[in-house]
């Protein structure tokens, strides 16, 4: 049993250690930090001018299609890093498995683009 306190000794000096900083990290600004606010500072917003308009208006249906678009080619390129780097030991089965995968994607693709969904009018 004293071995097995000694190999973790490490590990728990690690998190209490991590736990003081934190905690630290969390108080010290409340204790240490300048509070004297002024109405410019406690307005809606900083950014020069008062707010105009309904903060919860509809948004046009194209920012998130592609914001969703953006999501796909992400994951598409996370994807790829990877496989070209294990592209050796892949072998056929894996070659073939991302082309499928890319094929898909770009069948979805030319599918949005037909019905013009990346269309700004």
């Amino acid at each position: 049993m004293p071995g097995l306190l000694e190999q973790y000794l490490p590990l728990v000096i690690f998190i209490a250690l991590a736990a003081i900083i934190s905690g630290a990290l969390l108080v010290l600004p409340f204790l240490v930090a300048f509070k004297a606010p002024d109405p410019e500072k406690l307005s809606a917003y900083e950014c020069g001018f008062n707010p105009f308009g309904d903060a919860r208006m509809k948004f046009d249906v194209r920012f998130y299609l592609v914001a969703l678009l953006f999501i796909v080619f992400d994951l598409e390129v996370a994807f790829l890093f990877p496989w070209a780097v294990a592209f050796k030991e892949a072998g056929s089965f894996g070659f073939w498995s991302m082309m499928f995968f890319l094929g898909v994607l770009t069948v979805g693709f030319v599918y949005e683009w037909r019905k013009g969904a990346l269309e700004w009018d």
